[in-house]
């Protein structure tokens, strides 16, 4: 009794602060597990309340409660509809019914003087924050998992200097310009917001997210038991996992394999679901691709087994993402110790992690010629991949470790 009210004054003494996110706890995709372990991570520096919304991608279907208490955390989740996601129309309405109900319930319940940390994904949740903490007295920190509007014209859904893009750029200096902080996830999207807060004196800090070093490590390919049951132990395996986006480059790795399919040495592997999965189904049965293989997504409590299920795992952005995003997934292939194959732009954060450390090589955007050329070389250079494997773990122990992230956290909200 005498800990738990020692506990609670503990509590009572730290600073409020707010998590903003779409997802969060149970919801384990990408941004919902990120935020789950920065909250947590949080806790005995701040009194960390979070408002999301019901799980919508991997736990979709989980009613969770309206409001709960889990590892520390104070958990309110807002109502909103929970639409098939890979349909622009209903992504639409559940961003506009999540948006205005988190508007309504910060408004309840955000006091004066506390913290808000509002992750922009998806890119309505930080402008109606900022408009609550605004309102109530609180300073908010945006944490920037993608650049808006570059996204949008990297996907060719939007085009430069257009009315929407030249608007959202104007809505996007007052949303930087009431924001007591910027975090982003990587070197080159520190450029790209450094450039967009010209003027405005708005510090911005660069923190990676990170491996999950306790449960994804390296495992020998031999006992693979999905290589097993795919049938490809004999192959030279590739590995696409993760979101099948506008903004990943697959055509490159569909036209590369469609040049190798007669080349019984190879086998590509995609596993995950996204806006592209139809398209992908569509050119492996139209092109009778025997040496691809299409997979469901995956729990990440798999991420074991599906990670060291290749010797080489391919990450792949489209032209024009410089600064835009870093996809996640690539620190948990550095966690498995597999050498990275990058499909992105010069400069970017993930040819920086790349080639810092000697863990693999890099392919520019829409280039299948050089793809082909550059698996070829991998190839003939098998005997490099277990110096690379050791450097990618090591690189992950070093520079990427929760620990490492959670105390550049702290240190940038207090």
């Amino acid at each position: 009794m005498k800990n738990q009210q020692n506990s609670n004054l503990k509590t009572d003494n730290l600073q409020t602060l707010w998590v903003i996110t779409e997802l969060y706890y149970p919801e384990e995709t990408s941004t919902g597990y990120y935020l789950t372990r920065i909250a947590e991570g949080l806790t005995d520096d701040f009194r960390v309340k979070v408002l999301c919304g019901q799980p919508n991608y991997f736990a979709r279907g989980i009613k969770a409660p309206k409001r709960e208490t889990h590892k520390g955390v104070e958990i309110y989740r807002a109502a909103g509809t929970t639409l098939d996601k890979n349909k622009i129309f209903f992504k639409l309405i559940n961003m506009l019914t999540l948006g205005f109900s988190v508007f309504f319930k910060a408004l309840r319940h955000f006091q004066k003087g506390d913290k808000v940390l509002v992750v922009t994904t998806p890119p309505s949740l930080p402008f109606l924050t900022a408009f609550a903490s605004l309102m109530k007295g609180a300073s908010y920190v945006l944490l920037i998992h993608d650049n808006y509007p570059e996204i949008l014209i990297a996907a060719n859904k939007a085009k430069e200097n257009s009315f929407s893009v030249n608007s959202l750029n104007y809505f996007n200096r007052w949303l930087y310009k009431y924001a007591a902080k910027i975090i982003v996830c990587g070197r080159d999207m520190f450029e790209l917001v450094a450039k967009k807060t010209e003027g405005l004196d708005i510090p911005v800090e660069t923190i990676q997210n990170w491996a999950e070093l306790e449960t994804v490590k390296p495992f020998p390919r031999a006992g693979n038991e999905l290589l097993k049951e795919l049938q490809i132990e004999d192959k030279l395996v590739f590995l696409y996992a993760g979101n099948m986006g506008y903004p990943n480059d697959l055509e490159s790795i569909i036209r590369c394999a469609e040049k190798l399919k007669d080349d019984e040495r190879f086998c590509f592997v995609f596993l995950g679901t996204g806006v592209k999965r139809k398209w992908l189904e569509r050119e492996v049965a139209e092109k009778s691709l025997q040496n691809v293989r299409l997979l469901d997504p995956k729990p990440r409590s798999e991420q074991n087994i599906f990670l060291n299920a290749c010797d080489v795992a391919i990450v792949t952005l489209v032209k024009k993402m410089w600064g835009v995003s870093m996809p996640s997934r690539t620190y948990n292939i550095l966690a498995a110790g597999k050498p990275i194959l990058a499909l992105t732009e010069n400069d970017s954060e993930i040819s920086k992690v790349v080639s810092e450390d000697h863990v693999g090589w890099t392919v520019l955007p829409d280039n299948p010629e050089a793809l082909l050329q550059k698996i070829l070389e991998i190839y003939e250079n098998k005997h490099k991949f277990l110096e690379m494997g050791k450097n990618a773990r090591q690189s992950a122990i070093q520079k990427y470790s929760l620990e490492t992230a959670i105390t550049k956290y702290k240190a940038a909200l207090k």
